[in-house]
C-alpha cells in the first residue's frame, strides 16, 4: 500500500531524523548533499563551513530539503520540504546550535564527538592566522509533502 502522509506524520518524519539532503541550484544546476539538521516545527537548522552549498543558497535561498526512513524497499517514509535559506547570526545563531547540537550530540559517542568541529568559539585552524568558523543557517519551511509505502 502506497499513499501519502498527513502533517502529523511529515512532521514526525522529520522530527525523529538527524540526516536529510538539502537541495540548492544555481539557476542553472542542482547541487544535493547530506545535512545534518534538527527541526522545531518551523525551521530546519543546520551547519556548515565555507563552501559550494553555503555560495548557491546565498544567491538563490530557495531550497529543497529531503528526509527518508525505510526499514526495507517494502516500508518507508519520505518527506519534502520547500523554504527559504537565511543564514543566522549572533544569538540566533547561539539559539540554532543549542537546538541541532541537543539533537545531534546524543547521536554521538565519545569516540567520535570533535567539539572543535562544531563549536563556533574553535573553528578549523588552517594556519595561524586564518580559521574557518561554522556557519549556522536556518530554512523556513514555506511547503512540505511525504510518501510511504507499507506492505
Amino acid at each position: 500500500m502506497t499513499g501519502e502522509l498527513n502533517e502529523q506524520q511529515i512532521n514526525n518524519l522529520l522530527t525523529s531524523q538527524a540526516i536529510g539532503r538539502i537541495a540548492c541550484c544555481d539557476g542553472k544546476h542542482p547541487y544535493i548533499v547530506p545535512l545534518t539538521y534538527s527541526y522545531d516545527g518551523q525551521y530546519i537548522y543546520g551547519q556548515s563551513t565555507e563552501g559550494q552549498k553555503l555560495e548557491l543558497m546565498r544567491q538563490n535561498p530557495n531550497v529543497c530539503f529531503q528526509v527518508d526512513m525505510s526499514t526495507n524497499l517494502d516500508n518507508w517514509q519520505s518527506a519534502v520540504v520547500f523554504g527559504q535559506f537565511e543564514e543566522l547570526k549572533d544569538e540566533k545563531a547561539e539559539t540554532a546550535r543549542e537546538h541541532l547540537f541537543s539533537k545531534v550530540v546524543p547521536l554521538t559517542t565519545a569516540s567520535v564527538i570533535h567539539q572543535h568541529e562544531h563549536w563556533e568559539g574553535s573553528g578549523h585552524e588552517l594556519s595561524d592566522q586564518t580559521r574557518i568558523k561554522p556557519v549556522m543557517f536556518r530554512i523556513k519551511v514555506n511547503e512540505k509533502s511525504g510518501r510511504y509505502e507499507k506492505r
